[in-house]
Parts: structure tokens; sequence; C-alpha cells
């Protein structure tokens, strides 16, 4: 929007016709005062101003505008019967002008410099634009090599955990050979086989991630029993955690489409953060049924909870809640990898929690997504 700024109605009138019918929106004002309290109101992209004004001139108007922010990028053409003279044109610009036009006025030549200014304003526009996405996109390439950097640093130290253990427990095994006690060599024997699978379990995570990164994660996709893996992951978490009464709350679901072992991977990625992060409950729900056309899956526990700021964030790559990392073991990535599975298989997974309350992990899947895309 252009404001033109001159005490005489028969100029006002004059300019803001022809531009006008050339396509600019104009606004006006017939005073100094009038035109610093509009500017305060609106942003224009260009003012032109009468120099010579009753009350408060165009050089205080220009002056006053200058400590504005709403005017920052505002362009001033200065309009003056005065021509000729040299202290009014430096004043002018040393005001904040950034051209001079002489009455009686040039329609032709006003439009040709309102037109560069509204293709300087845009092109300085579209500049700024690239300037913030670029500085927005500098922060998230920082921010992603910090998140990876500090990625490298939790892989290197959780895989170093079980390792150390894997050694402790064979320097051991080790001397109970020499004794020939059978019963603690199959104890530790234990031990080791438990820290080969968190072994196993983050290896595994590294590779999907990888998979995921690169485009490779591969799914293999047929109908399954969905009530039978149900069972099966129950039965086989319960014997797993003893210490924990799983309780399954399940409806007959059917046959479902998806790639059965990726969808046991979420299930059991769901199951076993509830139980790691529920040191002191004594139970979690498990639940399966139909929602219309989709497959509704949940666990339920009563452990520590997180806020609502931790809930939007949980499920993205590297994400680790702070005030658990010390306490709680992970790389962060394994929620991560259950929303792509299930997003994969046109589904959506959320939580719901409390601090302190406890958490509800879910998912959904279509059934039949070819017969809900027809």
């Amino acid at each position: 929007m252009i404001l033109i700024v001159d005490d005489a109605p028969e100029n006002i009138i004059s300019l803001k016709k022809v531009l006008e019918k050339n396509g600019f929106e104009v606004d006006t004002a017939s005073s100094g005062e009038e035109a610093l309290k509009k500017i305060l109101k609106k942003s224009y992209v260009l003012i032109i101003l009468d120099v010579q004004m009753p009350g408060m001139d165009g050089f205080e108007v220009a002056e006053t505008i200058s400590g504005y922010s709403r005017a920052k990028e505002t362009a001033i053409i200065f309009l003056s019967a005065a021509s000729a003279n040299l202290n009014l044109i430096t004043r002018g610009y040393s005001s904040g002008g950034l051209d001079y036009i002489s009455k009686p006025v040039d329609m032709n030549i006003l439009l040709l410099k309102v037109k560069t200014f509204y293709r300087i304003y845009e092109q300085s526009r579209a500049l700024n634009e690239m300037q913030k996405t670029l500085r927005e996109e500098i922060e998230f390439r920082k921010e992603a090599e910090r998140k990876k950097d500090e990625f490298i640093s939790i892989a290197s130290h959780e895989l170093k955990t079980p390792m150390t253990s894997i050694k402790g427990y064979i320097q051991l095994l080790e001397r109970s050979l020499d004794k020939n006690d059978i019963e603690t060599i199959r104890t530790r024997l234990h031990k080791v086989q438990n820290q080969v699978e968190k072994l196993n379990l983050l290896i595994a995570d590294l590779l999907d991630i990888s998979k995921i990164e690169s485009g490779k994660l591969k799914f293999n996709k047929k109908y399954f029993c969905f009530d039978h893996l149900f069972g099966h992951i129950t039965e086989i978490m319960q014997q797993s955690n003893p210490q924990i009464k799983i309780i399954k709350k399940g409806h007959d679901v059917g046959n479902v489409y998806g790639d059965e072992m990726r969808i046991e991977q979420v299930m059991v990625n769901f199951i076993t953060n509830a139980i790691k992060y529920s040191p002191d409950t004594e139970e979690i729900h498990l639940s399966a049924m139909m929602q219309g056309d989709d497959v509704y899956f949940s666990v339920r526990d009563f452990g520590i909870g997180m806020s609502e700021e931790h809930q939007q964030k949980i499920f993205d790559k590297f994400y680790r809640i702070e005030e658990t990392s010390e306490r709680f073991q992970g790389l962060g990535i394994g929620l991560y990898i259950c929303r792509e599975i299930i997003e994969r298989h046109q589904g959506t997974v959320g939580v719901h929690s409390k601090p302190g309350e406890g958490s509800e992990f879910y998912f959904t899947i279509p059934a039949n997504p070819e017969g809900k895309n027809q």
C-alpha cells in the first residue's frame, strides 16, 4: 500500500487517481500528524510525502518515521515545488528520503519510480525470506549435527555397557569352571545370555535406523492372525518378566494385513518400555480391539509418566527425556523406529500420559488397507 501525504486536497486526488488506475492500493493523509497516526497502525511499501506542509513538515515526518520499527523498510519519495533549493534536497535525503520529485508532478516519472520502488521492495522481501530460510536451515543442520554427535556418544556408551558386563561374567565363569561349580556357571551363563540379547537389540535398532535413513527398510506384508500374535507376545513377555502381572484385554481382531515381524517389534517395544519405566509397579495392561476398520493396540503402565512437552517429541529421532536418561538406558531411537513401521502400515502412533501416573502408548493400523483405499 502507498500513503500519500499532502495538505492540498487537489494534489491528493490527482495522485490517488493515477496510482489506483495503475493497480496500486492507496491511502491518504492531509497532515504530518495524521500520517504518523496511520503509520503506527498500518504498514506501507511507499510514502509519497509533501515537504512543505503547515504544522509538521515532511522532513519532520520522515525523521520521526525513521524510529518506527513498522516503517523500517518503507521507502519515502519527497514532493516539493522548491526543486532548485539544494539545501531542501540535501535535507530530504538526510531525513530518510530515497528520492525527490518536483511539483508539478510528471505522472509518468512518478509511476516509473513507484514501480521501481515496488520491485525493489518485492526483491528485498524475497531476499529476507531467503535469508530467514537459510538461517533456519543452518540452525537445523547445527541441531542435527549436535543430535548426531550426542547419539554417537550415547550409542558408544550403550554398546560398551553390555560388552563390559559380558567380559566380566566370562572372567567369573573361568573361575567357576576351575572350581567345577555347575550351579554358578548356569547362573552366570544366563546373565551373559541376557547381556548378549541386549547387545543384539541395540545392534538391531542401529541397523533399522540405518535402513530407514537410506530408504531400505523392507517389509514382508501378508495376512496374519493378530489374535495369535497378541497371545504369543503376552505369553513370552510374561515368562520373561514374572515380577510384573501382565493383564490382557483383548477382543477378536482376526486377520490383519501387514508385516507380522515388524508389528511384533512395535508391540514388544511398547511392552518393554512399559516395564522399563515402571520399576515400582506390579502390573501393566495390554489391549487389542477393532475400532471401525482399524486395529487398535495399546500398552498401559503405571510408572513415571511424562509431561505434555515430552509426549509431543517422544517419537522423534534421538529424543531422550533428560530427567530419565541417566536412570534408564536407551538410544532414543526405538519409538522413532516404531513410528516409521506403523506409518508404513498407513497407521498412527500416540501416547497419553501424566507425570507420576503412567503412560498409555498405542497404535492403530488398517486391518485391510487395500479395502480401505477402495
